[in-house]
C-alpha cells in the first residue's frame, strides 16, 4: 500500500497533522484525527489486491464511514473546517460511487482524486487544529 513516494508523502503528512491535532486541538479536532486514524488503519488492514475498476465495498464503507463522522461532529461543533474536510471526503465516496454506477472512470482518475481529497481532509485538518490552538492560546488558556 505504501510502495510509491506519494503513500509515503501522504503517510507522512497525516502522521504530522494528526500528531499535531491530537497535541494542540481541541476535542473536535482530536476526534476527527482519531476517526481518521482508525479509518487509515482499517484501509490498510483491508487492503485487497482487487482491480480499482471493481466496486471495493469494505473501502467504500470505511470512507462513508469517515464522511458520517465529519459530519457529525460539524454538526455539534461550531468548527467550520469540519465542513471542508466532509467536502473532501465526499470527493472521495463520490469516486467509489462512479466505479459502483458502472460508468468506467479512468483508474488513474480515481486514484488522484482520492489522494488529493485526502490532502485536502488533512489541510483542513491541520488549519483547523491551528485556528482552535490559536483561540485558546489568545484566551490565556494554554
Amino acid at each position: 500500500m505504501f510502495e510509491t513516494i506519494y503513500a509515503q508523502l501522504l503517510l507522512a503528512v497525516a502522521i504530522l497533522v494528526i500528531t499535531f491535532a491530537f497535541v494542540k486541538g481541541d476535542e473536535p479536532e482530536r476526534l476527527a484525527a482519531a476517526a481518521y486514524t482508525m479509518c487509515t488503519l482499517a484501509t490498510v488492514m483491508l487492503g485487497d489486491g482487487s482491480s480499482p475498476s471493481v466496486p471495493r465495498w469494505g473501502f467504500m464503507g470505511i470512507e462513508i464511514v469517515l464522511l458520517v463522522v465529519f459530519v457529525g461532529i460539524a454538526w455539534k461543533s461550531q468548527r467550520n473546517w469540519l465542513i471542508w474536510a466532509a467536502a473532501a471526503q465526499v470527493l472521495t465516496v463520490t469516486s467509489h460511487v462512479l466505479i459502483v454506477a458502472n460508468l468506467r472512470p479512468p483508474r488513474d482518475a480515481v486514484a488522484a482524486v482520492i489522494n488529493m481529497s485526502s490532502y485536502g481532509v488533512l489541510i483542513a485538518m491541520a488549519i483547523g487544529t491551528f485556528w482552535a490552538w490559536q483561540e485558546r492560546r489568545a484566551a490565556g488558556l494554554k
